[in-house]
């Protein structure tokens, strides 16, 4: 249903917030950009009021972890119904990117800035040149939603096209004035949907298995498949994904840089590393008393902390002998449901190499 938000300033007795509204939609956008935390966190914007060639500009656009595109587009005085098929139109203009573009644009909003440098600046990691810039999303921006709009995007939604909705409201407190937003349904989504497709390769129905990223930095390989588990942190945008995985679901794990390292199944839910137990001879013990990783040993609470799976192995190798051939599927999120025959053509060469696949 449409979101509404009240505010409420904590006195006896509480005393409302009084509903407001900024003095331009521009202002928004001039903010986001200054504060891109405002729709995520984990976002970079790299380019405004770009040209899309066809008579219109794109709001925002912005780049996420794994490389691919968001494309923000804030409601200016149309119907919510327009703004979704202005998005969508705008989507195509997206889709057919190239890397050399989107680093053009880049570089106009940034005053002569390097996407490359920028990008491992703020997140650590290069761009991805694979598969850079296949995947993007679209998040529309919008004071309110009618249901007409929200039926539209549910949608799409489940038909995985990455689009989401975050909706804002202003309220003031005597000369202050307040920003509320939430988002119309779980970024996660969104996030999945824009990994699991590939917008230049035919679609495929997902066969129900899935890929997990473990990356190693302040992680041991070691430790989670002695152990069983897989984890993720350092942001919502890498944690998130847990969520998915539910206790049965078959995982195949890569560790970036290495390659394809293990096969199992999900043993539970994702849980923050305060409170996740690992099982030594019989006796469960806390993360911190067992595992010696930097992640592990002083884990980070809060959406930014570790969370952890549990896994039961099929079968795992060494991070040396981890299966890591030209073609084989990759992503960057943590966990992605891939719907691309790349996927499929993955597994039956990873059944291959890890012929105990099934044993769990």
């Amino acid at each position: 249903m449409p979101v509404g938000q009240r505010i409420w300033r904590i006195a006896q007795p509480p005393q409302r917030l009084r509903a407001s509204a900024l003095a331009s939609v521009k202002l928004l956008e001039e903010m986001i950009v200054a504060a891109p935390e405002i729709v995520s966190d984990e976002w970079m914007i790299i380019g405004q009021q770009e040209d899309t060639g066809s008579g219109g500009r794109i709001d925002l656009l912005g780049i996420a972890p794994d490389s691919s595109l968001i494309l923000i587009e804030i409601k200016r005085g149309r119907s919510p119904r327009e703004v979704v098929a202005q998005a969508i139109d705008y989507a195509t203009w997206v889709e057919a990117l190239d890397a050399e573009a989107v680093f053009r644009i880049y570089s106009r909003f940034s005053d002569g800035g390097d996407l490359a440098r920028d990008f491992e600046a703020r997140f650590g990691t290069a761009i991805d040149t694979e598969e850079f810039p296949n995947h993007h999303q679209i998040v529309i921006v919008a004071a309110s939603l009618d249901a007409s709009s929200e039926r539209i995007v549910s949608y799409l939604s489940k038909r995985s096209v990455a689009i989401n909705v975050l909706c804002f409201e202003i309220f003031e407190n005597g000369s202050d004035k307040f920003l509320s937003r939430a988002w119309l349904q779980d970024p996660v989504e969104s996030q999945l949907a824009t990994s699991a497709t590939e917008s230049k390769s035919p679609h495929a129905a997902w066969n129900g298995e899935f890929y997990v990223s473990f990356g190693t930095e302040g992680r041991s390989w070691v430790e989670a498949a002695k152990y069983g588990f897989v984890s993720a942190g350092g942001g919502a945008w890498y944690s998130n994904t847990l969520k998915l995985l539910k206790s049965g679901d078959r995982i195949w794990v890569k560790a970036p840089g290495y390659g394809f390292v293990g096969v199992g199944r999900v043993r539970g839910v994702s849980t923050p590393a305060n409170e996740f137990r690992i099982n030594v001879e019989g006796t469960q013990k806390a993360v911190s008393d067992i595992l010696g990783a930097e992640n592990y040993k002083n884990p980070r609470q809060g959406e930014k902390g570790e969370y952890f799976v549990a896994v039961k192995w099929a079968q795992t190798v060494t991070l040396e002998n981890a299966v890591n051939e030209p073609g084989l599927f990759g992503n960057r999120n943590t966990v992605c449901a891939p719907r691309v025959p790349k996927w499929r053509a993955t597994i039956e060469r990873l059944k291959t190499a890890f012929p105990r696949y099934d044993a769990v």
